[in-house]
């Protein structure tokens, strides 16, 4: 999860999310370079005593100011086509999930188990346990095994949600009377917090997302318990 005063994205827990925090790094880099460079120009033509009246164009400096942006854009462009396809690609999930905005909160069905599906609440302040997060918490938590590839359905009964668990790099946007997939995998055991990314009404910020990661045997003898108590 996040923590107070933090600037940048949360620790990666999934592959997808270390190739977003990789492009993140190197895109920041170049803007950084071109930052420098063109404070630097600014600053030597700003100060500098030496003029030429005379000279109206430069075929050279043209070509350079052409061609140099062209090649950043390259550079930049070919790892986020490459992230892109990695993150429409869906290749023999071992678990699909469907998730479903309300106003305000998630409902989730296990399709590959019929009568597993449960709603998913914010906890209010009072009930949280010593430990649990405040506006994070939920009454019931989507259990996946890790180390799995998880495919999410995404829809909305009423008005646009956004499905998003940033730790994940998972965001999608839940549109009534639309399905949309996504997936992830997550690389550890572990609690991961999300939100609703979009605007959807008065309480908006009241229906958190949250993922919880077990081993496979673990998560076998949750599905058992889950469709007893069903």
């Amino acid at each position: 999860m996040a923590y107070p005063s933090q600037l940048g994205f949360q620790d990666a827990a999934s592959p997808l999310m270390e190739e977003l925090l990789h492009f993140h790094d190197h895109a920041l880099m170049i803007v950084l370079l071109i930052s420098v460079l063109v404070l630097y120009i600014i600053v030597v033509m700003v100060t500098t005593t030496l003029t030429d009246k005379l000279i109206l164009d430069s075929q050279l400096v043209e070509t350079i100011w052409t061609i140099l942006p062209a090649f950043i854009l390259a550079v930049i462009a070919l790892p986020s086509l490459r992230i892109l396809y990695l993150m429409d690609e869906i290749n023999e999930p071992h678990l699909t999930i469907k998730a479903i905005g309300h106003q305000w909160y998630w409902s989730y069905e296990y399709t590959d188990y019929k009568e597993l599906s449960f709603d998913s609440y914010m906890t209010p302040t009072q009930d949280l346990a010593p430990g649990q997060f405040r506006l994070l918490e939920v009454d019931h938590r989507v259990v996946v095994p890790s180390k799995s590839p998880i495919r999410m359905l995404v829809t909305a009964e009423d008005v646009l949600h956004s499905w998003a668990v940033p730790s994940l790099g998972v965001k999608m946007d839940a549109v009534p009377g639309r399905l949309n997939q996504a997936t992830f995998l997550a690389s550890r055991p572990g609690v991961f917090y999300g939100q609703c990314s979009e605007i959807c009404g008065a309480n908006h910020s009241f229906m958190p997302i949250v993922i919880e990661s077990i081993p496979l045997s673990y998560f076998k003898d949750w599905t058992s318990v889950m469709m007893e108590n069903e």
